[in-house]
């Protein structure tokens, strides 16, 4: 019988009516039931949080370390299981999925630090006999609205620093990854946070999430999702004058010059492009290359996309899984289909493929003789799905790489170190990568995107204060 697992509301496991997880390498695999809360229990959660901020948000940085630490400690200790749970529901590999709930535990255990690095100015006053002191405090509720294609990362470069800061959160994950949200919930509720500080409420978006943003009393959202989506988190924000931060689509370059080690190339488009099956918005979708590397790569990379191994996530030879449903998988055929329709050529892949289990399996797609154009070119497709658009040169190469309305990542491989740093300079994204896969960042520095890929201050590492908390500045007359 799968387990049922229930939300989280007032330091209280509550809920009755489940939906089902299920396992896209394997269809007729249950991993378990959830508790899907509905517009109440969402009112109750957020009320639970603003009633326990006063005391969280005072209380001392031993208490939150302590918290943020013991968590960490518990997420790597049980890094398979997690990994594996996670890979399980999402459908990325074995690999993947304990290599990300590392990284979980990586970012719980850098916050505990923050918690003992929290600081601020002394500064003189311009008037004698006046000090200034500035300050950060806690910003408050804060919502927390999660995708389902990193269940475990994204969560926890959300939650850890809302903790450290002293906010009191609401957090509402994708209803397709319920089970690595919960256990990280689980996980931070055993750690000995006060009731009502974390509250979990799984549900539909269009009630839990919907709740979260009719109510004046959630002083701030951090939401990652679809551009759509992000759009009207913002407009509901504005309206109650709340603070938002929105990380949302990609459609992300990578340039290949002339003078690029062939073999780097091709590695950094076949990882960034194709692995985590392509459910990643810093994925390399648009491969710009140019003229006199072009058919080299082109069949070099043919070459390595032949070899990979696509298969059931829990596989250790795996290196794709699944797209994580049938609704995504329809979408990446619709958009090959689109890609081909307006004049590219489906030069590998793309079709549907049967395997041991029942499963969304999809040979991994590349479009050759794209222009940027294209839709395909142009709006986030999200799964294995990469368009080769060639270039005479690095101008045209810059040009169209930075013609898109997103500005998330970015990435150039070449062995001229002044075509590198122009390009560095002259990206119109938030992150840029040198030979090096546009998909994969550090955990302490910061992330985030330009254009329509993001708004407001960044995610991750230090800059992550910028979000979850708010400057005082206060004046002292001594007298």
């Amino acid at each position: 019988m799968a387990q049922f697992r229930k939300n989280l509301i007032d330091g209280e496991w509550v809920g009755d009516a489940g939906s089902r997880n299920i396992n896209p390498s394997d269809t007729g695999d249950v991993v378990g039931e959830y508790a899907s809360a509905g517009v109440d229990q969402a009112r109750q959660a957020i009320a639970a949080a603003k009633a326990a901020f006063p005391a969280w948000s005072r209380s001392g940085p031993l208490a939150r370390h302590a918290v943020l630490k013991k968590a960490s400690d518990e997420i790597m200790a049980r890094k398979d299981e997690i990994g594996r749970n996670l890979a399980r529901e999402e459908g990325k590999t074995l690999a993947e999925g304990i290599g990300e709930t590392i990284r979980a535990a990586q970012i719980f255990d850098f916050f505990a630090g923050e918690t003992l690095r929290l600081s601020g100015e002394v500064v003189p006053s311009v008037r004698p006999g006046v000090g200034v002191e500035i300050t950060r405090e806690a910003v408050g509720v804060v919502g927390i609205i999660t995708p389902w294609n990193f269940p475990i990362a994204i969560p926890a470069w959300k939650i850890a620093p809302a903790l450290a800061h002293g906010n009191t959160i609401v957090f509402k994950p994708a209803e397709l990854v319920p089970e690595s949200a919960w256990s990280i919930v689980d996980i931070l509720h055993r750690a000995g946070l006060p009731k009502g500080v974390l509250n979990l409420v799984m549900g539909k978006g269009s009630v839990v999430g919907q709740a979260m943003l009719d109510s004046p009393d959630v002083n701030a959202i951090s939401f990652t999702g679809s551009v759509g989506t992000g759009k009207r988190v913002a407009a509901a924000s504005v309206e109650h004058m709340r603070k938002f931060q929105l990380e949302m689509g990609g459609k992300n370059p990578l340039v290949v010059l002339d003078d690029a080690d062939l073999a780097v190339a091709v590695d950094c488009a076949l990882n960034g492009a194709f692995f985590s099956t392509g459910q990643r918005c810093t994925a390399s979708s648009r491969l710009i290359v140019t003229d006199a590397i072009h058919d080299r790569f082109v069949d070099a990379l043919k070459e390595r996309m032949d070899k990979l191994v696509i298969g059931d996530a829990l596989d250790a030879q795996t290196q794709i899984g699944p797209v994580v449903d049938a609704t995504q998988l329809k979408q990446d055929e619709d958009y090959i289909a689109i890609g081909v329709r307006e004049g590219a050529t489906l030069a590998f892949g793309g079709e549907r493929l049967d395997r041991k289990t029942p499963g969304f399996y999809l040979k991994p797609a590349l479009l050759t003789g794209a222009t940027n154009a294209m839709r395909s070119s142009r709006e986030e497709i999200f799964g294995p799905v990469a368009s080769v658009i060639r270039v005479k040169d690095y101008d045209e190469a810059l040009a169209v790489a930075n013609d898109t309305p997103f500005g998330l990542t970015s990435g150039i491989c070449t062995s001229s170190l002044k075509h590198a740093t122009h390009f560095k300079r002259n990206s119109e994204a938030g992150m840029v990568m040198v030979n090096l896969p546009t998909a994969g960042v550090d955990f302490h520095v910061p992330f985030g995107g330009r254009k329509g890929s993001s708004y407001g201050p960044r995610e991750q590492g230090r800059y992550a204060m910028e979000f979850y908390t708010t400057v005082k500045t206060a004046y002292t007359f001594a007298g």
